[in-house]
């Protein structure tokens, strides 16, 4: 790229007239530079209309080995393409990318075109887990999937089983190989665990495969409850766990401490037996609390309304709370419409990874949405430079809502949360800007322009940095919604 540097530099010091022509050749430079840079240069001039048997006469290590990726019988310049310029030779992808080139004939792991979760090297990097040639594992994978962190390829990113905690434990099957549960390309229908996980079965067919129901040892260590048709992942953690047994790190105070007799009586006919008449009836004597709001909540939530452990596991979970997926997962089962945002590129952090109920009431709440704040005070809980979030030094986190959702301790530094510095309703995106209502200046109580959040900013996710409205881009365009008359600023349209 030296040669387009100093093409640019030396744009200061062409005349104006010359200066848009001298930009051209400029930019074609540098195009031409970073062509040359994506493609490799071969060591010998080579015509481009070269024969593959051509190639191989340097190259016939790519054709040999265990397992030799079929299209290599299709001829090199089934991939590959020759170029030349000036008696110089450089050889490159016939695609502008390598998973481009894949999908010319792995049409079926498009990721654009796959619903469901695709394991993130699939989605745009095939060559971080396969060799394009030849590889002595199957599948032309780079390394195998078992073994130490040095042998094993899944442990190349995936640190799963490699720090268990002294008191901790781990599952033994980790030492079987990462594919004797996963099937990585496996995809399916969201929300369900043999999908969403990539498994080769879904649970507890999976675990039943080496974990006999009959076993005396494990129906005593379920108190000879029924557990063959349980969902054994929402008690254990598959991997390692810091607790014994591969506990689930947050656990049901009766179920942690052997308590099953408080919410079970004897299994009969081998079905599950309740000491209440149904699972609701059994959660309220001791949430009551939690039945007292969703009974009077001004705004209620449907899914409240039904059974507790449709939303909450009543053993153990992976997070706090006790929901039976995850956070986020746990509402998207229900709002699909929230659920197809995630297809959109750029997210909003607390919609798809910390959680809904980050800005949301999940029980029932007597604002809009079941929003915990009305209008601009909720964002500008986490935004708003006079936000506090209160320290719990103990649990190594903060609080936020007068103390109704925690959050770990870094949320704000670790996810880079934007804090704007506005007074009087004024600050962002420019300075003076107003964020909120604009009022009338002949009559104060007359709204001239309506604007909150919402008026720019999208929610949950949008297709372009900012979130803004209708995924529009960060320019000037998007401002002429609002301002008709670019050389007067304060000339803008009424309303939304």
């Amino acid at each position: 790229m030296k040669d387009g540097e100093v093409a640019f530099k030396s744009l200061k010091s062409v005349s104006l007239p010359n200066r848009w022509l001298h930009l051209l050749v400029c930019f074609m430079l540098v195009f031409f530079c970073v062509d040359r840079v994506s493609a490799a240069k071969h060591p010998v001039t080579l015509d481009p209309k070269a024969d593959p048997s051509t190639c191989l006469q340097c190259h016939e290590d790519k054709t040999k080995g265990k397992f030799v990726h079929s299209a290599i019988a299709m001829g090199c310049n089934s991939c590959h393409e020759i170029r030349t310029n000036r008696d110089v030779t450089y050889v490159k992808l016939i695609t502008a990318t390598p998973y481009k080139l894949c999908l010319t004939c792995h049409a079926d792991k498009n990721a654009a075109d796959i619903r469901g979760k695709v394991h993130p090297p699939a989605v745009r990097d095939c060559l971080k887990c396969h060799d394009p040639h030849t590889s002595d594992t199957k599948n032309q994978l780079l390394k195998p999937t078992s073994g130490d962190q040095k042998d094993n390829l899944c442990l190349t990113c995936h640190k799963t089983g490699l720090d268990v905690p002294e008191k901790g434990s781990r599952h033994a099957a980790l030492d079987m190989g990462c594919d004797s549960c996963h099937i990585i390309h496996k995809t399916g229908e969201m929300g369900k665990l043999e999908f969403d996980f990539h498994l080769a079965k879904g649970t507890p067919a999976l675990c039943l495969d080496c974990h006999d129901p009959k076993s005396a040892d494990l129906q005593k260590a379920h108190q000879n409850q029924p557990f063959d048709q349980a969902n054994c992942v929402s008690c254990h953690d598959p991997h390692e766990s810091a607790e014994p047994k591969l506990m689930a790190k947050f656990t049901h105070p009766p179920f942690a401490e052997k308590q099953c007799d408080v919410c079970h009586a004897p299994a009969k006919d081998g079905k599950v037996v309740l000491t209440q008449a149904d699972a609701k009836s059994l959660c309220v004597t001791c949430h009551s609390d939690k039945n007292e709001l969703i009974d009077k909540a001004k705004v209620p939530h449907p899914g409240a309304a039904g059974d507790c452990t449709d939303c909450h596991s009543p053993h153990a979970s992976r997070q706090p709370g006790l929901p039976k997926t995850n956070a986020v997962e746990i509402c998207l089962g229900c709002h699909s419409d929230i659920s197809d945002l995630e297809k959109k590129s750029v997210h909003h952090q607390p919609a798809f990874a910390q959680g809904c109920a980050t800005c949301h009431t999940p029980h029932g709440g007597d604002k809009d949405h079941l929003l915990r704040a009305k209008g601009n005070a909720l964002c500008l809980e986490c935004h708003g430079n006079d936000a506090v979030p209160q320290k719990l030094q103990a649990e190594h986190a903060i609080t936020i809502f007068n103390g109704q959702v925690t959050l770990p301790e870094d949320y704000f530094t670790k996810n880079g949360v934007v804090k704007l510095k506005l007074q009087y309703g004024l600050g962002h995106p420019l300075q003076n800007h107003p964020v909120s209502d604009v009022m009338d200046p002949a009559n104060i109580s007359v709204v001239r322009v309506h604007l909150s959040c919402l008026s720019c900013h999208q929610p949950h996710a949008s297709a372009q940095t900012g979130l803004l409205v209708k995924d529009q881009q960060n320019n000037m365009a998007f401002c002429d919604n609002c301002h008709k008359n670019r050389t007067n600023m304060r000339d803008t349209t009424t309303g939304n």
